[in-house]
């Protein structure tokens, strides 16, 4: 994407009222490590506001790569251009039995680990995901949830755990079947089970559908994820989950769930829209106190 398409982009999520870009994407052969930094710096620079949130694990492994510099060198660097969190993805499943067949050239789960120990030592938050219902077993995914834990334990540093159900489509292990609805919230709860020191669970809907995405409110979840505008990853995979969920379609399903919607932003503070315009519960509150 040009300078251009990328502000538009931005320029579309703030018209919006978005409050979160979620900035992933490959390990491009021939782009320049600075062409990654500017795409943060230049959304920074004229849309403030909005909460940058942006790559993987396996994406800064690359930018080591690229520069020969340390990853908390090149943390305090996005940091500085306006980097707000990391997402979670990229992590898969840590245990070396599955990660070097499923994902051999990536990153591996030490450099995923120690990505986001250095960013929660720098004040970033962070989230977690493991990717499901493939060629792992049981204890596989225990001893990525125990990885995650205690780096947990270590840190304090996520937020968020996000359980990503495989979509075998369009790749190499099409010939396998779906994780199934009850595999899907079993992972769920037992993974909030497991992570009792992770603050909250996502239920992506994007992967999961909607319908099991609701139900897994009652199985451990907390969160629905967004309504989300631009999502590529898994509907290029062949996902028929919709694009985009509206802001009253996610407060029904969550009160059909028999829960009481709330907003949050990346930080999971309350967000408070008035009259087109959205601040968060911890703004509004400083206001108040005439600070």
């Amino acid at each position: 994407m040009s300078d251009e398409q990328i502000l538009e982009r931005a320029a579309e999520a703030e018209r919006r009222g978005a409050t979160e870009m979620h900035i992933v994407g490959g390990l491009h052969h021939q782009l320049p490590y600075e062409w990654y930094v500017n795409v943060v710096r230049i959304i920074h620079e004229t849309h403030p506001r909005l909460h940058l949130k942006a790559y993987t694990a396996v994406e800064w492994d690359w930018f080591t790569r690229l520069t020969g510099r340390s990853i908390p060198d090149l943390l305090a660097e996005f940091k500085a251009a306006g980097l707000g969190s990391l997402p979670g993805g990229g992590a898969e499943i840590f245990h070396p039995e599955v990660r070097d067949k499923i994902c051999e050239h990536k990153a591996d789960a030490n450099a995923w680990i120690d990505t986001h120990r250095q960013a929660h030592k720098l004040g970033l938050r962070s989230n977690a995901t493991m990717l499901y219902g493939h060629i792992e077993e049981a204890r596989h995914r225990v001893d990525h949830l125990c990885r995650l834990r205690e780096l947990q334990d270590e840190t304090g540093g996520f937020q968020t755990f996000i359980p990503l159900a495989f979509h075998p489509d369009h790749t190499n292990l099409s010939h396998i079947p779906k994780p199934s609805g009850m595999m899907d919230l079993k992972t769920m709860a037992v993974s909030r089970l497991m992570l009792d020191n992770f603050a909250h669970i996502k239920a992506y809907w994007v992967m999961l559908g909607i319908k099991t995405a609701q139900v897994a409110l009652s199985f451990g979840a907390d969160d629905l994820d967004g309504t989300v505008v631009h999502e590529k990853i898994y509907h290029d995979a062949g996902s028929d989950s919709p694009q985009e969920l509206s802001v009253a379609e996610i407060r029904r399903l969550i009160e059909e769930a028999g829960r009481i919607p709330v907003e949050r932003d990346t930080l999971y503070h309350e967000v408070i829209r008035r009259e087109g315009q959205w601040q968060t519960g911890a703004a509004l509150k400083y206001e108040a106190a005439g600070t």
